[in-house]
């Protein structure tokens, strides 16, 4: 039997990401930046061991591990690796390795805590500290063929996911039930379980989100699903204890990942039928997400994307429902997506954010009625030289089982 050949990063995607972000900061006048978080130390090492990479201007960058070395040494591609016992250690190895600390030190100040940052502010003997954030995120967001290829992957696992979902989906399981059933599936192919969210305030982001009739309808949904909660008591988490029954729409958000890369998709489901009502409101959503994706090219920005969703929605009588009921409205029809589920460009009201071919984005257009149930669709696309492309492989249409 053949072993499966382990997942790596090769190692022309690490030389071009961290050239991309050199250049960065050679006109930001950064001449050093120490990467702190996990999934920007993966981007840029190929490994998410417990470690902390050094990324000069100029020249190549240090990856500095606590543990655990071996695996870092084998997943990396970089050619300095080198092994430590504590964070201490860390500005005495740039030292030996390029003859001088930086009088600039670039960080990851979007998430990094403020105990943290007083910590590496005396550990280093900077001049300044700056935030490197944008510069790391800018470079992230836009994907290479090898990063589209492996969040095709993780979309071909979502499709197999949604067709169980269609196989095993009957009245009387609870939403949490049901999304423990395909959840277990999900893993099975090789769904990583944990999805990466950048938000302190979300506290983790839950893979699944099962909304059946009246839980659809709670007000301030949309912002729940997106950061990562859901329906249930105490904390929101996704899927809650209401039972699934026939003639109701039951809206299922699923976020998978699959080595590191994520997909973010939604699709309806009923159980025998589906009130037409219903069916008409699942229809107009389906419709904006086709009218916006047909706007989509490089030069476009997200706020027109954005305003030709709400005008569509207008013109087919949701203005009071569309993405959220009145008063609980959000203001976004779409996040960024890849290593971490919820990436920049945000595709929201009056944002100035300019298309570019390799920026991936989750489209959701929902539409949510006040105590009674949600209507909505979710796909993932990318953003090519004249268009897009849809990533997403689950079919665009109302499953009724």
């Amino acid at each position: 039997m053949l072993r499966e050949k382990p997942f790596r990063v090769p190692e022309t995607e690490i030389q071009s990401r961290i050239q991309s972000l050199q250049r960065e900061m050679d006109k930001a006048e950064i001449p050093g930046l120490l990467i702190l978080q996990r999934v920007d130390l993966f981007y840029f090492s190929g490994t998410a061991q417990n470690g902390f990479l050094y990324i000069p201007a100029s020249g190549e960058p240090l990856l500095m591990v606590k543990r655990y070395f071996p695996r870092a040494r084998r997943e990396s591609a970089l050619t300095h690796v080198v092994e430590i016992s504590s964070v201490k250690a860390v500005p005495g190895k740039i030292h030996d390795l390029f003859g001088h600390l930086p009088s600039v030190l670039g960080l990851e100040l979007d998430v990094l805590p403020v105990r943290e940052f007083e910590f590496y502010k005396g550990l280093f003997p900077a001049k300044r500290i700056v935030d490197a954030s944008f510069f790391i995120l800018k470079v992230r967001g836009i994907k290479s063929a090898w990063e589209i290829e492996q969040m095709e992957q993780t979309a071909e696992m979502s499709r197999k996911t949604f067709e169980h979902m269609r196989a095993v989906i009957r009245p009387g399981l609870s939403e949490m039930e049901f999304a423990g059933m395909f959840e277990t599936f999900a893993r099975k192919l090789g769904h990583g379980g944990m999805l990466m969210d950048r938000s302190f305030q979300s506290g983790g982001a839950y893979p699944w989100h099962v909304l059946s009739g009246k839980s659809g309808g709670m007000p301030g949904v949309l912002d729940a699903a997106a950061s990562g909660e859901g329906t249930s008591a105490a904390f929101p988490s996704g899927a809650g204890r209401k039972p699934l029954a026939s003639g109701e729409p039951i809206m299922v958000d699923l976020g998978s990942v699959l080595n590191g890369y994520h997909m973010d998709e939604t699709r309806m489901f009923a159980i025998g039928s589906m009130p037409k009502e219903a069916q008409k409101a699942c229809h107009a959503a389906m419709e904006i997400h086709d009218a916006v994706l047909e706007r989509v090219k490089p030069g476009v920005t997200t706020g027109a994307l954005f305003q030709h969703g709400l005008d569509l929605a207008k013109k087919r009588g949701y203005e009071d429902q569309y993405l959220g009921p009145k008063g609980y409205q959000v203001r976004f029809i779409g996040h960024g997506i890849g290593l971490e589920l919820i990436e920049p460009y945000i595709i929201a009201r009056g944002k100035s954010d300019v298309l570019k071919p390799g920026m991936t984005f989750a489209l959701e257009p929902k539409i949510v009625f006040k105590d009674r149930y949600a209507a909505g669709v979710e796909s993932v696309f990318c953003v090519t030289e004249r268009g897009y492309r849809l990533l997403s492989k689950v079919p665009l249409e109302i499953f009724i089982c």
